[in-house]
């Protein structure tokens, strides 16, 4: 590389590191010794490699980079103002109330594809992004900045294992290796080899650098983009605060602003103003894409008998062949969710993705971020481990379909280790979420195809066993609706259940009524957001509710009933799973637990 590239380079992270000191520093917060290390690393990558066109963000052939350590943000909005997205002004808005200059990057940037900042994502969600350029047939590569710390996550090796394995050969993951994590040093310290035995077993090529040597970066990256079918990884040992003797390679600096900045800046050589060029992609052609046709869900004859989560299966292959930016995701248990259905179909447009939920749910994000509209499946208690991704999601605005199968103690004799019982409540959690929980076949198929174009992260919840089919096909299921099964001028009380408690509460109230007590029944399938003009005309006519869930109590169909219809002040019983439940058939499991038919006609009769 010529002396005066070199020079330029060295500018460009100088400056890089000024402006990371000036943004925290005018922030009065932030963490600019954690960008000092990578500046060297990201200023050979948007001066040599990057392939981006800032003024159109959605271009097809664009890289992509995620700043997996979203604490690095001051070098990110720095690099930002280099390119000329950003101007000064605005980098100094840095954390300030209505900037877009956050703590950790968002999507409020049109740069950004998903917020980080929650370690260990980064990665995860770059393999859904790569996996996306191999269904497109396109050339764009994928960056991931890292820091050595979050390499003790586990989802980071999910993802390696996954790239790995897929062979993905447009990811690069530069792994910031200063050694030192936020209360000293990290568990390998600057022992790049350790890192590069493990990534080396899950099939990666490793690289070793100095990433305070331009000319090294620039070779490691050049080597990754002549890689073939294996992702690269690029362990470059460096120094935290960087050219900065207050704090660089010292232990308590981390998180904070420099203390005493001026003497930093002039340290560092003082303000510069070098700008850098990103090359555009050029013009190309665009993404592969699948073509659609009608949409022809599966009918299900009513009075049969059908389980949700095949309609499920059924349903997502109709709606598969009607769009074809639709995906399928699946958590080795594509026989059990019935995503099998679509893998048969489509298999180009599924991804196996095993028992790695969290890396199940990054790479839906990843791939949503193409614009492919994907539905991950995995049993609903296993969507658990997933929580901080699906958390995630919601800060990054992610069109993400996740299906959870076998929820309830109605799945019988597995036991609590398989019972979903706490998803309703985590989902309903999720910023901007979508909950629904259908009772019967032709509902379920009915919401999948409502899923498919619907915003931010929603969430089906589905049955294992045979449930009554009470709907006739080709009814339309809105979401934020309900369904009033039942309801008389007598009424005195409402049943408000969900899913397979749907069935209960018509047959306890079929009973109920045998023996001159009329009840009303509303199925409230949306349990976010709910029917809430339903349950409140229930709540003023009855004035008697009581909710039906097969879920704890916490968090679910009770609570969303009573945040409802609380000002009313109507009485609100709530039955849920409240027992630790064991093996029994689903039956005996809905008995014990205090919310089967019998159950329910206890607790109308006790009003």
């Amino acid at each position: 590389m010529p002396e005066r590239d070199i020079q330029f380079l060295c500018d460009l992270a100088a400056q890089l590191r000024v402006d990371s000191i000036r943004c925290s520093t005018a922030a009065g917060s932030g963490h600019p010794t954690s960008s000092m290390s990578a500046a060297d690393l990201m200023a050979v990558l948007f001066a040599r490699h990057l392939k981006y066109d800032f003024d159109h963000p959605d271009a097809p052939l664009n890289d992509h980079l995620i700043f997996s350590k979203g604490h690095a943000s001051p070098l990110l909005y720095s690099l930002y103002k280099a390119a000329g997205a950003i101007s000064d002004e605005e980098l100094l808005t840095f954390r300030k109330r209505g900037s877009r200059m956050e703590g950790h990057p968002t999507p409020r940037l049109p740069w950004v594809d998903v917020a980080t900042g929650s370690l260990g994502q980064g990665l995860p969600v770059g393999v859904g992004v790569a996996l996306a350029g191999r269904l497109e047939r396109l050339p764009y590569r994928v960056w991931v900045l890292c820091g050595d710390s979050e390499l003790a996550e586990g989802s980071i090796w999910e993802a390696v294992e996954h790239a790995g394995q897929e062979g993905l050969a447009n990811v690069t993951l530069i792994v910031d290796v200063n050694r030192l994590g936020q209360r000293g040093p990290t568990r390998h310290g600057w022992d790049t080899g350790a890192y590069a035995r493990r990534f080396g077993a899950f099939g990666w090529h490793t690289i070793e650098i100095d990433g305070h040597d331009p000319g090294e970066i620039d070779f490691a990256y050049s080597d990754a983009g002549n890689t073939r079918r294996r992702p690269t990884v690029i362990l470059a040992r460096t120094r935290k605060g960087e050219g900065v003797n207050e704090v660089e390679n010292r232990e308590g600096a981390h998180g904070k602003p420099v203390k005493n900045p001026e003497r930093a800046i002039s340290e560092l050589g003082g303000p510069r103003d070098v700008t850098v060029t990103v090359a555009k992609p050029g013009d190309g052609r665009g993404p592969r894409s699948f073509e659609g046709g009608s949409l022809k869900l599966p009918e299900f004859e009513l009075g049969g008998q059908a389980a949700t989560r095949s309609a499920y299966g059924e349903a997502l292959t109709a709606v598969g062949a009607a769009m074809g930016q639709v995906v399928a995701l699946d958590g080795e248990v594509a026989d059990s969710t019935k995503a099998e259905e679509f893998a048969k179909a489509f298999p180009e447009r599924f991804f196996e993705c095993y028992i790695a939920e969290q890396q199940m749910v990054a790479a839906a994000m990843g791939l949503q971020t193409r614009g492919w509209a994907p539905f991950a499946a995995t049993f609903a208690a296993f969507l658990t481990r997933a929580h901080d991704f699906i958390r995630m999601a919601g800060v990054s605005g992610s069109d993400i379909r996740l299906v959870g199968s076998h929820a309830g103690v109605a799945i019988g004799e597995d036991g609590p280790s398989q019972m979903g019982l706490e998803d309703l409540a985590m989902m309903r959690a999720v910023y901007g979420s979508t909950v629904l929980y259908p009772c019967d076949a032709n509902q379920t198929a009915a919401l999948v195809a409502e899923l498919a174009s619907a915003k931010g992260v929603c969430y089906l919840r589905t049955t294992r066993g045979d449930t009554p089919v009470i709907y006739p096909p080709g009814e339309n299921f809105a979401v934020g609706g309900s369904r009033v099964l039942r309801r008389s001028p007598e009424d005195r009380a409402t049943i408000v259940a969900a899913g397979v408690t749907v069935h209960e509460a018509l047959a306890a109230a079929d009973r109920l009524a045998d023996e001159g007590v009329a009840v009303g029944v509303i199925d409230l399938y949306s349990v976010k957001p709910v029917d809430e003009a339903a349950l409140r005309e229930a709540a003023a006519t009855t004035g008697t509710l009581v909710t039906v869930e097969d879920h704890r109590p916490e968090g679910g169909l009770g609570d969303a009933v009573q945040e409802a219809v609380s000002d009313l002040g109507p009485r609100v019983v709530r039955l849920a799973v409240r027992n630790l439940p064991g093996s029994a058939e689903p039956a005996e499991q809905l008995a014990d637990a205090g919310i089967d038919r019998d159950a329910i006609v206890a607790a109308v009769k006790a009003l």
